[in-house]
């Protein structure tokens, strides 16, 4: 197993330096899912909430959370994002929506965080869409799927 690069010798947290380490495409590719009441879901799919269109509003939030990842988590870098994609997959049988993000940069380090940002945040941006009409809904299943680029090269969830 590989230490934790987060640290230094002396177990103290550190930003992890990057200055070294050569510019490559790097993708990473991550998913979470929102389930609710079925009533909940009929609204956003026929885009009848009078809070207007849900979806469309959580896919630019999770954009914009994912340009301001190193704000939110404390030691990631600030990258230049070359390309960041949400896309929503409804199922009707579970009442869910599935929530899955692409992003891209070229640069010393990967976009994981990014991604699992965008994620989290395009989920609760249509929980707190969806609150007044369903408090009960539970987002879950949050993960990378895959990355690739970089020394450690391609990474795909089992």
């Amino acid at each position: 197993m590989n230490k934790l690069t987060h640290f230094d010798d002396n177990g103290q947290a550190h930003m992890v330096n990057v200055g070294d380490k050569p510019n490559t495409h790097r993708i990473a590719i991550a998913t979470g899912t929102i389930t609710m009441l079925p009533e909940t879901f009929q609204l956003i799919e026929m885009g009848a909430h009078k809070k207007g269109d849900v979806l469309g509003i959580a896919r630019i939030a999770g954009i914009q959370a994912s340009k301001r990842t190193s704000d939110l988590i404390p030691l990631c870098h600030p990258l230049a994002l070359s390309h960041v994609s949400l896309e929503f997959k409804l199922n009707k049988e579970e009442s869910s929506i599935r929530c899955q993000v692409r992003a891209e940069t070229t640069g010393p380090t990967g976009v994981e965080m990014e991604a699992l940002t965008a994620v989290q945040v395009a989920l609760l941006t249509i929980y707190d869409m969806c609150k007044a009409v369903d408090r009960g809904m539970v987002m879950g299943d949050i993960k990378l799927l895959e990355k690739s680029g970089g020394k450690s090269g391609e990474w795909k969830a089992a």
